[in-house]
C-alpha cells in the first residue's frame, strides 16, 4: 500500500518509533491525530531519508523538563484511558506537572507528544522578541508608571487587573527589569532606571549558583527549640556585612532575646580563619550563659565551624539555602548598620574603635520589638532574672 502524502517525515518518523512499544495501528492513529489504515501505511512501505531523526527528536531539554520520551508517554496514556495520576506515576512525575502539561496542549481530546515537543521547543528557542518590543501601546504603559515610581512589580500586578481579558497587555516584572538594564533591548527609556527605587542601573542577577557544601553543617532544623521562642538568652545570629567590591567586611552578631550587637573587625581579609578568631575572641568575652549558640548562612567564611565550636564549645548552626529570614534579627540589624557603613564603601577604614562605637550606638537605641527598651536594658534585665 502506498505511502499516505499527506503525513510528513517527522509524523512518519514518529509513527516508527510507537510501533515498537504499542501494538495496535489504531491506537497509533490516535496517539498521532491519523486513521489507522495511514499508520499501516507508514509501517508497509521502506523506511526513507530523513525518518530516522528529525529535529523535533533531537531537541533535549534542560534537566527537569519533559523530554519527547515522557511526553508520547502521557499520549500514550491518553489514548489508554489512563488517569492523569497514573501517567505521572508512570513517568515519575508530579500529577500537577502531567494536568499542566496536558491543558496547555490541546486538552486529553487533542494531546498529541509530538506536537507538543515541537512546541516547548519552538518556545525554547532563543533569542526571544521582547514582549515590549513587539505591543507599544505596553511599552507606553509601562513607561507613564515607571514615571510616577511605580514599582514593575506593581506595573505588573496592575497590568492584569486592568487588563484581564487581554494577555498582550500583560507583561512580567523581570522583563521589565530586563527593559531597562539589558543593553540594546531599548524598549524603554534607558534613563528610566532612574525612576526605580534603588536608583540601580544594573539588574542583579535572579539565578545564583549554589554555594559548595561547607563540611559537617548542622542545619537549623536541629537547633534547640528554646531558640526560637527567644526566652533564652545567649543565642546569636551572624553574618558578614560586605564592603566595596568585596574587599572588605565586617563580622556582625545579634543576639536574638535583646538583639544587642557586636561587631568583628576583620582586619586584612574575611577569610574563614580570620572570622574564626574574630568570633572566638568576641564570644569568649561573654558570660557563659550569654554564650549558647550561633546561627549563619552557608557562606564560605564558616569553614572552619567545627574548630570555632571546640575553642569556645558554642554550636553553630547554619540556615537553608536562600533563607535570610531565618535570621531576622541579623538581617534587620545589618540594614540598620547600614546607617554607620554605608553600601559600596571601604569597610576597612572603619577601626577596632569606629566600630565599637557603632555598636554602643545601636545597643542604646530604643527599639520597639522589645517595648521600647534599649537592647543593652533588654539584656541586662535577662540577666538579673537568670543570675
Amino acid at each position: 500500500m502506498a505511502r499516505s502524502r499527506r503525513l510528513s517525515v517527522q509524523e512518519r518518523a514518529r509513527i516508527r518509533r510507537l510501533a515498537r512499544e504499542v501494538d495496535s495501528a489504531k491506537a497509533i492513529g490516535r496517539i498521532v491525530g491519523r486513521c489507522g489504515n495511514a499508520v499501516t501505511a507508514v509501517l508497509r512501505s521502506p523506511v526513507e531519508a530523513g525518518e530516522e531523526s528529525s529535529p523535533v527528536e533531537e531537541f533535549v531539554p534542560s534537566a527537569g523538563r519533559l523530554d519527547l520520551a515522557a511526553r508520547e508517554e502521557i499520549g500514550l496514556g491518553l489514548a489508554r484511558g489512563q488517569t492523569l495520576s497514573e501517567i505521572a506515576a508512570r513517568i515519575g512525575r508530579a500529577p500537577s506537572t502531567v494536568s499542566r502539561e496536558v491543558r496547555l496542549n490541546g486538552g486529553r481530546r487533542a494531546y498529541r507528544g509530538f506536537r507538543a515537543h515541537a512546541g516547548a521547543r519552538q518556545r525554547a528557542r532563543r533569542p526571544k522578541p521582547s514582549k515590549l518590543a513587539a505591543c507599544p501601546g505596553l511599552a507606553a504603559q509601562v513607561a507613564e508608571w515607571l514615571v510616577e515610581l511605580w514599582s514593575p512589580e506593581k506595573i505588573a500586578r496592575r497590568l492584569r487587573w486592568e487588563h484581564p481579558d487581554d494577555p498582550m497587555m500583560w507583561v512580567s516584572h523581570e522583563t521589565i527589569y530586563q527593559s531597562l538594564f539589558v543593553q540594546g533591548r531599548g524598549e524603554l527609556r534607558r534613563e528610566l532606571h532612574r525612576c526605580l527605587r534603588s536608583g540601580r542601573a544594573q539588574r542583579r542577577p535572579q539565578h545564583r549558583m549554589e554555594r559548595q557544601l561547607i563540611p559537617n553543617m548542622v542545619m537549623i532544623s536541629e537547633r534547640p527549640a528554646e531558640v526560637a521562642d527567644r526566652a533564652v538568652p545567649g543565642h546569636w545570629e551572624g553574618d558578614l556585612i560586605i564592603g566595596k567590591n568585596g574587599r572588605s567586611a565586617v563580622g556582625t552578631l545579634v543576639e536574638r532575646s535583646t538583639r544587642f550587637v557586636m561587631l568583628l573587625h576583620l582586619a586584612g581579609d574575611h577569610s574563614a580563619e580570620r572570622v574564626r578568631l574574630a568570633m572566638t575572641q568576641a564570644i569568649q568575652t561573654l558570660p557563659a550563659e550569654l554564650a549558647r549558640t550561633v546561627t549563619w548562612d552557608q557562606g564560605r567564611e564558616m569553614a572552619q565551624h567545627a574548630q570555632f565550636t571546640v575553642d569556645t564549645g558554642v554550636q553553630v548552626y547554619f540556615c537553608d539555602p536562600h533563607s535570610p529570614w531565618q535570621r531576622g534579627s541579623n538581617e534587620n540589624t545589618n540594614g540598620l548598620l547600614r546607617q554607620y557603613m554605608p553600601k559600596g564603601t571601604d569597610l576597612s577604614a572603619h577601626s577596632p574603635e569606629d566600630l565599637a562605637r557603632f555598636a554602643r550606638s545601636l545597643n542604646n537605641r530604643p527599639r520597639e520589638t522589645l517595648g521600647w527598651l534599649k537592647p543593652h536594658e533588654k539584656l541586662n534585665e535577662l540577666l538579673a532574672t537568670t543570675a
